[in-house]
């Protein structure tokens, strides 16, 4: 019988419940209706905060005392992120221009959204990497106006390294509220916050719930759930290696899913030997120990193509395959946030500087969605011109297939352009 959460993923979204979905619909109501009021009233219970429509939006004075609070070593850090994310994002939407001359000139072209909400996980945590994933390809798109949002500290302030990176990436507003109330807050406006086209990023449930509300209204990227990795291993695999990484996911929390898919039984019980060992003496060791107890999970199958149908009905958030032919395994996978292969591409590597967007689809999501990227920052126009020699030879067509769907006025605005010239 399978766990209980492995039953929840086969309905999407299978965590979000009608209670869930009641109590986030009362906050945004409750925004919509009292604006800046309801936003003060909201961080004063949520967050244990007296804040004010003076002090919601992050000033220039405080992004810069930001500055004096962080090392060399992490401006340095963030900035090869921001980097590598533009290096890839740049290139991604150079590919989706396209010139197609034929009978009509076509031009298919990225038109940037005019303005974007990016939610950025907080308070007394601190996710600097998440900001720079979204904000750096909203800012390579184009989008004019980048308004980040993120809970705020016991302190009434953002954590330092999150400022920075936000200056660093040249978001356009930043401000100090979180949760249910931020989403619903960037998608209707309030009197201090200008609402915005889009809403990006992950949180919590509530987040995630909002998120969903709200998209009756304005566009959403993804749901979001709890992080989650799933390794594909055969015999070659080190065991060592496997324990590290479902360790390293399981650090974010205890709903993480940390799995691992093998053919080997020998591989299970070396890394179960592994996991035992490290688990105790680990920095985080309590957290990573109810996320294993709660959502680790080891499945052994007799034939790997099991084990790829197994991945394929996951979609897991991030698929590792550690097996003696990764590449041709990556070639059979048709649902996953993001593939990574061979023994030194860890989900480690590629939360941070690798290049690519970290802000990826969860619970299930994968076989629906795509990770974050410049495309969820553009819509595509096409811009078309049509010459009368081009038009002239579509004119039949256009008649024939006018009259099948009995909608003659169509041809009309066609042939009455070659009437005038008689």
């Amino acid at each position: 019988m399978p766990p209980e959460w492995i039953k929840k993923r086969r309905i999407m979204g299978g965590e979000l419940t009608e209670e869930l979905e009641a109590h986030v619909k009362v906050i945004i109501d409750e925004v919509r209706r009292r604006g800046d009021a309801a936003l003060t009233e909201f961080s004063k219970k949520f967050d244990n905060i007296n804040l004010t429509a003076e002090n919601f939006r992050v000033t220039k004075e405080e992004i810069s005392n930001a500055y004096g609070l962080v090392s060399k070593e992490q401006i340095s850090a963030l900035e090869f992120m921001k980097e590598k994310i533009e290096n890839v994002e740049k290139r991604l939407l150079r590919r989706i221009k396209a010139t197609i001359e034929d009978d009509v000139k076509i031009k298919s072209l990225p038109i940037p959204i005019q303005s974007v909400g990016c939610y950025v996980p907080g308070g007394e945590a601190a996710y600097p990497s998440t900001l720079v994933m979204i904000v750096a390809p909203a800012k390579v798109a184009g989008v004019p106006r980048v308004a980040v949002c993120s809970p705020p500290t016991s302190q009434g302030t953002i954590n330092p390294l999150t400022l920075v990176a936000a200056d660093i990436c040249k978001a356009d507003e930043i401000y100090k509220i979180g949760g249910a109330h931020a989403i619903a807050a960037l998608a209707y406006g309030t009197e201090s916050i200008k609402p915005v086209r889009k809403i990006v990023g992950p949180g919590n449930k509530y987040v995630t719930m909002a998120k969903l509300l709200v998209s009756r209204n304005v566009a959403i990227d993804m749901p979001a759930g709890p992080s989650e990795i799933l390794i594909l291993a055969d015999e070659t695999a080190n065991p060592q290696i496997v324990a590290l990484d479902m360790i390293s996911q399981a650090e974010h929390g205890a709903d993480s899913i940390s799995g691992m898919v093998t053919t080997s039984k020998e591989l299970a019980e070396n890394v179960i030997k592994e996991l035992e060992m490290r688990v105790p003496s680990l920095y985080k060791g309590r957290t990573v120990a109810d996320a294993l107890l709660r959502n680790g999970f080891i499945i052994i199958c007799e034939r790997l193509n099991e084990a790829i149908e197994f991945v394929n009905t996951f979609a897991p958030e991030h698929l590792e395959i550690i097996a003696k032919k990764p590449r041709k395994i990556a070639e059979e996978v048709t649902s996953a946030g993001i593939v990574l292969e061979g023994q030194y591409t860890p989900v480690s590597a590629s939360d941070y500087c690798i290049g690519t967007s970290h802000v990826l689809p969860t619970s299930g999501y994968g076989h629906v969605f795509s990770g974050l990227s410049v495309l969820d920052f553009v819509k595509r126009i096409n811009f078309i011109e049509c010459s009368k020699k081009s038009l002239l030879r579509l004119r039949n067509n256009v008649k024939v297939l006018a009259e099948a769907e009995n909608l003659p006025n169509h041809f009309l605005a066609v042939e009455g352009r070659f009437e005038l010239e008689k």
